[in-house]
């Protein structure tokens, strides 16, 4: 059955529908760390922070970013880009592929880098530059080829952390006009040409056979060193040794001189009677071991007027039989002491 329309229900559901439909367009929910700008008429107006936001639609619009990401597939990077109305302000990487540097010595070589980026003013990365991923990208790509032109390759491995840093005082000034805040570069991997690596390891190995040979010399001149001061100080431990056992026996040697001519008196017969006496000892202790070394022996012209000192000093003070039965006798002081030196002549 045929039911009239009410032409101001229909009108009502209408509007009713359309309402629902600006709401829905409306309303938007932006969540946390991202940020919208919003457009009105073609200008910018605001921007949408996180929470509910109500916006007019048709009126109102979100604007985009364009945002270029690398994907690895193998060993290679494939660009990917995107229009994004949601900004995000969360630190993002960028890892772009290798690029190739020229060193200052004409070196060839493969950088890997990767930047660190925040988006701090989402109105100029909008507005300030056209493709502010792009533009970051490129700015690094440049820097990187000017701070490493100037260094040389051995530089470069000893000075990552200065390039590093090199890099992004470099590019600060610049990409903070477009609202980025350069958080910081790496350096990731360096490729070398296959003739340069081989050079660098045989330049390698001979450095390290260098080092060795220069500790082993160490060694052995510290060894050396070492050894000379032993013998030194033995050499000067012995000839103090001498100097103290030569002192000591003159010393001896004096006292017994001294005590023979305080017996037998110091008139000068006496004494170059004394001496005579003890060359001649010092001779007769040298003859059982002058013909160890050889079958010939050469004795001083001299030694036959020292014997013969030896034997007027046994004359003057007789034989030991003699000299016993003085004693036994009672002799005087005199023979007792000149029976005591000739018995030790005789026992010599």
């Amino acid at each position: 059955m045929d039911l009239p329309i009410n032409p101001g229900l229909l009108l009502a559901l209408i509007v009713v529908v359309i309402g629902i439909l600006i709401v829905a367009k409306g309303l938007v929910i932006v969540r946390q760390s991202e940020v919208m700008v919003i457009e009105r008429l073609g200008s910018f107006h605001r921007l949408l922070e996180s929470g509910i936001n109500i916006i007019i639609p048709f009126i109102e619009q979100p604007r985009a970013i364009t945002m270029i990401r690398y994907q690895k597939r193998g060993e290679e990077f494939f660009p990917v880009t995107t229009s994004e109305v949601r900004i995000d302000r969360r630190e993002t990487v960028m890892d772009f592929p290798g690029q190739p540097v020229v060193t200052t010595d004409n070196v060839t070589v493969r950088i890997n880098g990767a930047l660190y980026f925040q988006i701090i003013d989402p109105r100029r990365s909008v507005y300030e530059v056209e493709n502010m991923s792009q533009a970051v990208e490129v700015l690094a790509k440049t820097t990187l080829r000017s701070v490493v032109g100037k260094m040389e390759l051995d530089k470069l491995f000893e000075s990552r952390a200065e390039v590093n840093n090199e890099i992004q005082a470099a590019m600060e000034e610049p990409a903070s006009k477009w609202g980025v805040k350069i958080s910081r570069v790496e350096v990731q991997d360096i490729a070398m040409p296959e003739e340069v690596e081989e050079a660098m390891r045989l330049q390698m190995a001979a450095e390290r056979k260098r080092r060795a040979t220069v500790t082993e010399a160490e060694g052995e001149k510290a060894a050396a060193i070492a050894k000379a001061q032993g013998q030194r100080e033995s050499a000067i431990l012995n000839a103090q040794g001498d100097k103290e056992s030569a002192i000591l026996r003159a010393q001896g040697e004096q006292e017994s001189i001294k005590l023979v001519l305080n017996a037998i008196g110091d008139s000068d017969e006496h004494k170059r009677t004394v001496v005579g006496y003890l060359l001649g000892q010092s001779y007769i202790k040298a003859l059982p071991t002058m013909a160890q070394d050889g079958e010939r022996v050469f004795v001083p012209y001299e030694s036959s007027a020292l014997l013969g000192s030896m034997g007027m000093f046994r004359e003057m003070a007789g034989s030991p039989e003699d000299s016993v039965a003085q004693h036994l006798r009672g002799g005087d002081r005199q023979s007792g002491f000149r029976s005591g030196i000739v018995g030790g002549a005789a026992s010599s």
